[in-house]
């Protein structure tokens, strides 16, 4: 009896131990809101949206110390459409990211769909975190090729932070037999994070389905936070995909106020090709937190466009329909 006891209180122990040293989260964001958009070719529409601010999501990532310093780290997260109940991404499983790999003071080691460098820096420096009608990527893009944001079968380095400072590099597999060239991508990205100040500085390549083009996106930005206020800045250089020869900026402010903030950006689009099909955006937005996970948002956007330009007013989730929106919403995290 005395044996079995001993024997019990050991494997309670292990099992306490190998508990400790996993751990597995579920997480996600509802986000819903009414949008209405206006100078559209086919009329104006107002709908409800899923999405606006952030994009709907449901989330799994866990976490395995392996000893050594090192670990085991994996992400699945699928994204949905709260309006409609159906699957986001065009219906794959877990389209905004999935990924394994490894994690120590080296940095981490990723393997799986993940967003590209280029959109991640855009996330940090614009004031409306690449969400709601203000949308930094309306008219700067956080990546390019069909995939968007995102790349596939993608591997991603990322380097641990040395007092501020730190950097990433992903390479997407284009997968093509007999071409490695073809759909190719690969992204870098140096940045410094360090109280008020965001520096980040990002090349961005993708390759065509044929591998005979290819487009090259290189970004500078950053922000500054006063506490009264937090400016914004960035600057985008475009080229490739037949004549494509862009300079792209924005500046932006976000200012606290009470428990909410108020957002507001310019951004340009200057089209040095012979088209000359230049656009900007003015918008002004403004976010309300009633609690740590749930907010209610506002905000309206303005595109012009100038020379046979087309550009659309979207938001987190969708690229719009015309050149103005406005919208209106709640997000929860949980």
């Amino acid at each position: 009896m005395k044996k079995s006891l001993i024997a019990l209180a050991v494997l309670g122990a292990l099992a306490s131990a190998a508990s400790a040293q996993t751990s597995t989260t579920i997480y996600g964001l509802v986000d819903a809101g009414i949008v209405s958009e206006r100078g559209g070719p086919a009329g104006n529409v107002t709908k409800l949206t899923s999405g606006v601010q952030n994009g709907s999501r449901l989330g799994f990532k866990g976490n395995e110390d392996l000893g050594g310093g090192l670990s085991a780290k994996f992400l699945l997260e699928a994204g949905f459409n709260v309006d409609t109940g159906t699957s986001g991404q065009g219906g794959t499983l877990f389209g905004r990211q999935a990924y394994v790999g490894l994690g120590g003071n080296w940095g981490n080691l990723l393997f799986g769909r993940q967003y590209t460098p280029l959109h991640t820096a855009l996330d940090q420096v614009d004031p409306f975190g690449t969400g709601l009608a203000g949308n930094i990527e309306n008219l700067i893009p956080g990546g390019t090729g069909p995939t968007g944001v995102r790349m596939n079968n993608t591997i991603k380095y990322t380097t641990p932070e040395w007092s501020g400072f730190a950097g990433e590099l992903a390479y997407g597999f284009g997968e093509v037999p007999g071409d490695n060239k073809a759909n190719r991508q690969w992204g870098a990205a140096v940045g410094y994070v360090n109280g008020p100040a965001v520096v980040k500085l990002v090349h961005h390549r993708t390759e065509n389905a044929t591998g005979t083009d290819d487009a090259r996106n290189s970004m500078i930005g950053g922000k500054w936070d006063f506490g009264v206020a937090a400016a914004h800045i960035a600057f985008q250089r475009d080229q490739g995909f037949g004549t494509v020869d862009n300079r792209d900026y924005m500046v932006g402010v976000s200012a606290p106020v009470g428990p909410g903030k108020v957002l507001a950006s310019y951004v340009r689009r200057d089209d040095r090709s012979a088209l000359n099909a230049d656009a900007h955006q003015w918008a002004l937005g403004y976010t309300h937190a009633v609690s740590k996970r749930t907010n209610f948002y506002t905000s309206y956007a303005r595109i012009t466009n100038k020379n046979g330009a087309a550009f659309t007013v979207g938001n987190a989730t969708e690229a719009g329909t015309g050149d103005k929106a406005f919208n209106v919403g709640v997000r929860h995290l949980f």
